[in-house]
């Protein structure tokens, strides 16, 4: 078997091992791949591995030697999986490995406009305690979470373990999803309802033609001017240019994005320079235990294929 990684270094920069891929052939691993190299690199290959470098039809044609592809990633837009089906090539996601850390990293967006800890420690760093008169001071307007009501659009495992914390928190639960269920004391409602109530929106459904840029300039103006905007799900649902005249203007009082249209951020990205827009660099996944946890999915996917018994196919 020959067996290529295209793009191993956000899943594995060094604190993981490939050793176990290189027992079931003869394995190359790539940190990245640029598109000029991507045919000279899969040529010949049985087994691809690959995150966001993507395998399209054109490419795939040329590949008469391939049986698998692997995915280091739960969505598998960058693959022509039709195509795949056509010729019978088993295309494995990576399924609900990051749940917890994408709940995570929500709150961990919520509370930095909510506590602004990064601005009061920097002014801390920076001797403005030391200085101070009082025994404390604020920089910006601090907000507790309890009693607050959160919206969630899309309410699927990560959905769910968002409502759980929220909970944790004292906060109201409203759910805009097309598969309502019991589930704790969430309430569901329409998503106009959600967005007029919520004092912080949370979004969590996949990237759909009906939910590309659904996050638009009409949907903001359903907020509250209050309110804040997370995203963690795929930058595509949110209209970008609607989002920074809604922040610049104060249709809405700030966001936390973990995703953005482009990856990486665009130079000319308008949020990017917006003081009341959290962006990190897609992270949600990147906790060591996360990638870890992706890791040992992925082994089992390719030992799972090697034997003749595919998991986690994608068609």
């Amino acid at each position: 078997m020959k067996i290529t990684v295209l793009d191993g270094y956000t899943e594995n920069p060094g604190d993981l091992s490939w050793n176990w891929l290189e027992k079931c052939g003869e394995c190359t691993v790539y940190d990245r791949t640029p598109a000029e190299l991507i045919a000279e690199r899969t040529k010949d290959c049985d087994i691809i591995i690959t995150n966001k470098t993507p395998l399209r039809k054109p490419l795939l044609e040329t590949l008469p030697e391939l049986k698998y592809i692997g995915l280091l990633s739960t969505g598998y837009n960058i693959v022509d999986w039709e195509y795949c089906k056509e010729r019978g090539i088993p295309v494995c996601n990576i399924p609900s490995y990051s749940t917890n850390a994408v709940a995570q990293l929500v709150f961990a967006l919520i509370l930095e406009h909510t506590n602004a800890v990064a601005l009061h420690s920097q002014s801390v760093h920076c001797g403005e305690w030391a200085a101070c008169k009082d025994f404390c001071y604020q920089k910006a307007p601090l907000t507790e979470l309890d009693g607050k009501t959160i919206g969630i659009i899309g309410f699927g495992k990560i959905g769910k373990a968002v409502a759980k914390i929220a909970e944790a928190f004292g906060m109201t639960v409203l759910a805009s999803t097309n598969h309502p269920s019991d589930f704790g004391n969430v309430i569901f409602c329409d998503r106009d309802e959600l967005l007029a109530k919520s004092d912080f929106v949370s979004i969590h459904c996949p990237l759909t033609p009906e939910t590309d840029k659904m996050v638009n300039a009409e949907f903001l103006g359903k907020m509250k001017s209050s309110a804040i905007l997370i995203n963690t799900s795929r930058g595509q649902v949110v209209d970008e240019p609607a989002l920074a005249d809604a922040l610049k203007n104060g249709v809405i009082a700030g966001a936390g994005l973990d995703v953005l249209s482009e990856e990486p951020a665009r130079a000319d990205n308008p949020l990017t320079k917006l003081e009341n827009c959290f962006i990190t660099p897609h992270i949600a996944w990147a906790a060591f235990e996360t990638r870890e946890r992706l890791m040992k999915i992925c082994r089992e996917n390719v030992e799972a294929f090697l034997a003749g018994k595919p998991l986690n196919c994608v068609y």
